[in-house]
């Protein structure tokens, strides 16, 4: 935001007048900045406003993922599509091919619209141009669906993604082998002509070595038989000792294509990811055929990023390039081929094996080795060709047994997806890498959900990313909004994945189709405002968890944090030792990057993929002693005093390992522990708390980030991972949060979904840390910032506040500090100064259930296109609410209802000292709601309970509540053959819907 994370919203970066020049017409032209850009670059000068927050830059805003049939789209469609996004609140697309739903009916021609055709190219042209007019970006995918893949590219090439795959033939002792090598245990896929023979080996089987998968092999006995061979044949005589197995390892092109493909002509086959061919081969692809000079000049106005989706590479043997050997043994000093045997895979299964330490030692290296290839001929290259043309890299880094944590810190942007993560362990080590790098985007796709399509709500989407902001996520790139039309497409349009398989399949189609549309810019301004929060400077995470192993997408957490810590307050995030290396792995103050993320201590344990082994890199340990000098508190869980490396050792490295790690384990600030529960009472010998505090475990999840003005704090009643049962309860408890900048914080209560910030009307302030009550409702978030008095243009300055209160509510107001009660009687408020007032309310009205409903619906059904929705209405009368699935009229309806009655209030009732909130209960999915005539602003989707004081008046009063549902339940009538199965869901306002009157007074 203000300081140095974000210094383009403090200035116009070229890509904003490029844009702006391409709104009037020429790319040439540079014209003033837009009042947007002028009011974002004054709050980046003068500090937070309330305008900063309330209305968040569309580089903030949420994005969509927008799935394309190939390139057979009308740019005039592409243009209002753009439209309907921009009008809707949010802030960017990502282009991708992707037609699962139609792959099986009516085949695209792809000769002329398919990926990377003129008609794709004109269509993206069209997108981009719109968009730099209306202000949102575009991001493009590297290649059709994933993984990367482009046309020209054949699987015997260079360029072609390769694999590695095994024969075998078991010989016993003293037993002669005389014929062909044995074959490959699996036949080449079609279009590959090209096989060849990289080793044959012999090796003495060790049944003392074998798993219950695995064939186990003496390392010692393993013999290269590739000279030979002759003419393909090979002739030799086993050993009498014991029963052995001939080995030939075969390399070739997997022939893999983009999912659900063909989408070009000539097809794309995917690329080597571990070579720079296979990322050449993408770029010049790029380069000749694709980007034109008008294509450039609107990727500098309107351009995001290139994205790269999970890294799904598929094959029956072991993924290889051509090089790997080489590439192994400059990486370790020893050749590759004698470790073969221990290596190959048989449909991902592991199918020889060493002793244990060793094969796991020898499984570090080889994926190492591949770790680094990828990094360094994938990643890094397309991410500097992508800065070329001012474009950013976007990328989910997984998939592969890969260093995803080191990915992360090369990326320009990282993502995750909340499909695919089991947990939010997962998207910490991405955030890790993210930070340490010093980047601050971590992105996320999500709302995908597996046989939901047409039923996801919003609230399901919102509680799933609720967890995922306060782990580092502070980008949502939504799953999806699909195009409108595509061949064998049915009402309400197509849809990208649904039907899938002939299942309703995942990821919601947003958009114009669905009723909720017409309430999503509540839904973008609510991500759009988080976003905006957990973008600004520089993240703050109370402990850095050293792992071995830099996976991710995997679920596995860490040892005593993860179960104990966050439930207290604590954050971590995970970091791998090649982030070690980086400019800001230094140790100032005792803090660990201390210009952020800062990190009050390091956790060091056991590898759980490999069975929790106390290991390390002897050069990884060297720099952690160096940290431990500097006076960075650590805690290592495990034998660390026997630990082994990670890799197979060179001959003394072991006991050079260890020798750093005496040294280490005898400073005062280091401390070893051997059971998991030890962890939290060493850190506290040590000096080391949380910037979060509650002295009761909670489902309470926190993100802290810190600018020049303020400590932002994002807070949410979540938990670790989603599928865990049963979820989360209500919580409402003390939590004391510490202020890092300034004296005397002031604490600010920011709505996200209002966009509201004020000043807080009740807590205690004990030197930097503010204690203040926080009930939130399963799921629902709320954002607490620490700053100097009249931060966000805050009126109230220093003036007196409560510190404590038997009112149900003191908070600040127009009016100053005010007192709020839903009963009669009398209440003492202690104030800051020491003052006590006394406060006496002689009647409330008591609580009252609304029960008497005049309904009007607007059911959706299909119209004469496929696109088209005629719009039927209802009318009822309820004096029971209950969801349309049980109402005769409605049980097969989707739609919009507007819900309308009144209530009476008593003669003295005043606004000045009277208000209500209104409780709406079960209401799905969207809703607005109307007082006397009058909108209400949007509400909190996640609690539905709504402050209408203002909009009150005594006598009679019109309340509505406009109510949007999903299109399943009437899609299961109009596609039973894709829908029936599915059973009626409960839409609609179901309530009890409650006014709750309160009284109220300043102090």
């Amino acid at each position: 935001m203000y300081d140095e994370s974000v210094p383009q919203r403090g200035r116009m970066s070229r890509r904003t007048v490029l844009a702006a020049a391409v709104t009037v017409g020429t790319a040439a032209a540079l014209g003033a900045a837009s009042p947007a850009a002028t009011a974002a670059a004054t709050a980046t000068a003068t500090g937070p406003t309330a305008t900063w927050f309330a209305d968040p830059t569309r580089a903030a805003r949420p994005k969509f993922r927008w799935w394309w049939p190939d390139g057979l789209v009308d740019p005039d469609e592409i243009t209002r599509e753009i439209d309907q996004i921009a009008d809707a609140g949010f802030g960017g697309v990502e282009i991708a091919a992707v037609h699962h739903s139609i792959r099986d009916k009516s085949p695209l021609d792809t000769a002329r619209h398919g990926w990377g055709s003129t008609p794709w190219r004109d269509g993206v042209e069209a997108a981009l141009r719109r968009a730099a007019r209306r202000g949102v970006t575009v991001d493009i995918t590297l290649g059709p669906s994933w993984p990367v893949a482009v046309p020209g590219v054949t699987p015997d090439d260079e360029a072609a993604a390769k694999e590695l795959v095994h024969g075998r033939a078991e010989l016993a002792g003293g037993a002669t082998y005389e014929g062909p090598v044995p074959p490959p245990v699996h036949e080449p896929a079609p279009h590959v002509t090209g096989t060849r023979l990289l080793a044959v080996q012999a090796a003495r089987v060790d049944t003392a070595n074998s798993t219950r998968k695995e064939t186990g092999l003496a390392p010692d006995s393993v013999r290269d038989l590739t000279a030979d061979v002759t003419g393909g044949t090979l002739t030799w005589t086993a050993p009498a000792d014991g029963d052995w197995v001939l080995i030939s390892y075969w390399q070739r092109g997997s022939a893999q294509q983009p999912e659900s493909g063909p989408h070009s002509a000539p097809a794309a086959y995917v690329v080597d990811h571990f070579s720079a061919a296979g990322t050449t081969a993408v770029t010049d692809y790029w380069e000749r055929h694709l980007l034109t000079p008008g294509l450039r000049r609107l990727l500098k106005a309107a351009g995001g990023a290139f994205f790269e989706d999970s890294v799904e590479m598929e094959t029956d043997g072991l993924v290889w390039t051509g090089r790997l050997p080489q590439e192994f043994e400059k990486r370790t000093g020893r050749p590759l081929l004698p470790y073969l045997p221990v290596l190959v895979l048989d449909d991902s299964n592991q199918v020889f094996a060493f002793e244990a330490q060793l094969t796991r030692q020898i499984r570090h290296d080889f994926w190492g080795t591949v770790s680094a290839l990828f990094n360094r001929h994938h990643l890094r290259a397309l991410r500097d060709w992508a800065h070329g043309l001012d474009m950013n890299l976007r990328s989910q880094p997984y998939g592969l047994q890969t260093d995803a944590i080191e990915s992360a810190a090369i990326l320009d942007i990282a993502e995750g997806e909340s499909l695919g993560f089991k947990n939010l362990d997962d998207y910490r080590c991405l955030a890790g890498g993210r930070d340490m790098a010093g980047h601050t985007v971590l992105s996320c796709e999500s709302g995908a959900y597996n046989g939901s399509a047409y039923s996801t709500t919003w609230d399901r989407v919102l509680r799933t990313m609720g967890g995922a902001y306060a782990a580092g996520v502070n980008q949502t790139v939504l799953h999806g909004f699909s195009y409108a039309k595509a061949p064998e497409a049915q009402w309400p349009g197509f849809a990208a994945f649904s039907p899938y398989n002939g299942s309703p399949g995942y990821g919601e189609s947003w958009g114009p189709r669905q009723p909720t549309w017409r309430h999503v810019g509540d839904i973008s301004g609510y991500l759009g405002r988080v976003h905006q929060v957990l973008q600004a400077g520089t993240v703050r995470a109370d402990v850095a968890v050293y792992r071995q192993t830099g996976y991710t997408a995997t679920g596995i957490g860490a040892s005593w944090f993860t179960s104990t810590g966050v439930p207290l307050g604590w954050t971590h995030q995970f970091i791998s030792g090649a982030l070690l290396d980086l400019p800001n792995a230094e140790v100032s103050g005792g803090r660990l990057a201390p210009h952020g993320p800062a990190y009050k201590a390091l956790f060091v344990e056991g590898d759980f993929f490999h069975g929790s082994t106390p290991t390390l890199a002897l050069a990884d340990a060297r720099t952690l002693l160096r940290f431990a000098k500097a006076g960075l508190p650590m805690v290592l869980l495990g034998a660390f005093d026997q630990a082994l490396t990670p890799g197979v050792p060179d001959s003394g490295e072991t006991e050079r390992l260890r020798e750093v790690l005496t040294r280490l384990l005898a400073l005062p600030n280091v401390v070893r522990v051997t059971e998991k529960p030890a962890v939290g009472d060493a850190l506290t010998a040590l000096g080391v708390s949380p910037d979060v505090r509650h002295s009761v475990s909670s489902t309470l999840l926190n993100a802290h980030r810190v600018t020049k003005e303020a400590d932002f704090y994002y807070l949410c009643n979540g938990k670790h991972a989603e599928t865990v049962k049963p979820p989360v309860a209500a919580i409402d408890h003390d939590v004391t949060l510490r202020c890092t900048r300034g004296r005397e914080p002031v604490p600010y209560l920011l709505d996200p979904w209002t966009g509201e910030a004020v000043r807080v009307g009740r807590y205690t302030r004990d030197g930097d840390e503010i204690t203040l009550r926080v009930a939130l409702r399963p799921g629902q978030t709320t954002i607490v910032a620490l700053g100097r008095p009249g931060l966000f243009g805050d009126r109230h300055g220093n003036r007196p506040y409560a510190v404590s209160s038997d009112a149900d509510e003191v908070l600040f107001t127009r009016d100053g500090l005010t007192v709020r009660a839903a009963a009669a009687g009398t209440y003492r408020t202690t104030l800051s100064q020491g003052r006590t007032v006394t406060s006496t309310f002689r009647s409330v009205p008591a609580a009252i259930e609304l029960d008497r409903w005049n309904v009007e619906v607007e059911d959706w059904t299909p119209g004469s296109d496929v696109t088209r929705t005629e719009k039927v209405r209802r009318n009822l009368v309820m004096d029971t609410l209950l969801p349309w699935s049980k109402i005769p009229e409605l049980e097969d309806s989707a739609g919009i209802g507007r819900y309308r009655t009144t209530v009476v209030l008593p003669r003295d009732w005043s606004p000045a000292s009277h208000g209500a909130y209104l409780d709406l209960g079960q209401v799905s999915d969207t809703f607005r709601v109307t007082v006397n005539g009058k909108e209400s602003g949007p509400a909190d989707r996640l609690s539905p309970v709504l402050d209408v004081g203002p909009l009150l008046r005594r006598g009679e009063n019109t309340i509505e509540i406009e109510v949007a549902t999903p299109l399943v339940n009437r899609l299961r009538v109009t596609r039973p053959e894709v829908f029936g199965s599915l059973a009626r869901q409960e839409h609609g306002l179901v309530g009890p819907v409650k006014l709750v009157p309160y009284a109220q007074t300043t102090l």
